[in-house]
């Protein structure tokens, strides 16, 4: 435990350690057209923005909200996890710059790390084994049954458990959009910071009470170890 008392840090995958680069709006893209929405026009992109201002949140939520009935929004949400994971398969996963070497000095310093997602926990497993990061966090965690996604607090708090860190004060959460911050207030991490390398920008950020917001995962870590 470092001198703050953080116990275990808990970080976004997608837009926060992996570089996004559109790769999640290319996939819904095949996700809509397996919901049956139109290809153009304003049902498209209202969804589109509905996309964009849900970043971070289980991608089946946010599905089912934007279809209305289960069994699109699980067409939708199947299609949507093959093109991603085509993209993963493909090469085009690429971690943000610095990321892996932050993950490792939390560690160093004696900080738990937990990797989390909005995507299933098969895509999360393809995404870690492309990037050869199979021994990066000490746990690595997705939406699944009993564990809702963001912005529900159950990803942070089912990190705790299992790490077992004292007390929700002694975690401090990272992630790239407003669903991360509000994941982490409602856990009560003393840190619940947003990262301006992903989806969602400072003032969005600010605007869903973000404590903390850094450059990077990078600047995250020089957070936590020198504070």
């Amino acid at each position: 435990m470092t001198d703050n008392g953080i116990q275990l840090a808990v970080i976004d995958m997608a837009g926060t350690t992996v570089a996004d680069d559109g790769l999640v709006l290319a996939a819904f893209e095949a996700a809509a057209d397996a919901g049956g929405l139109p290809d153009g026009g304003p049902e498209r992109e209202h969804a589109r923005q509905y996309v964009l201002d849900t970043m971070g949140q289980s991608k089946i939520t946010v599905f089912r909200a934007l279809f209305g009935d289960e069994q699109s929004a699980q067409r939708a949400n199947a299609a949507f996890e093959r093109a991603y994971a085509d993209v993963i398969t493909a090469g085009r996963a690429e971690p943000i710059p610095g990321a892996a070497e932050a993950l490792a000095r939390l560690r160093e310093a004696g900080i738990k790390v937990a990797l989390t997602t909005g995507f299933s926990a098969e895509t999360q497993g393809k995404l870690i084994a492309a990037l050869g990061w199979d021994d990066i966090a000490d746990v690595v965690l997705a939406p699944g049954d009993g564990v809702r996604g963001r912005p529900y607090p159950d990803l942070i708090l089912t990190a705790l458990m299992r790490t077992g860190a004292d007390r929700v004060q002694s975690v401090a959460a990272l992630g790239d959009t407003a669903s991360d911050i509000d994941s982490a207030l409602r856990a009560g991490c003393s840190i619940a910071a947003g990262t301006l390398t992903g989806a969602h920008d400072e003032r969005q950020l600010v605007a869903a009470g973000a404590t903390h917001v850094v450059t990077s995962v990078t600047d995250f870590a020089d957070l936590l170890v020198k504070g």
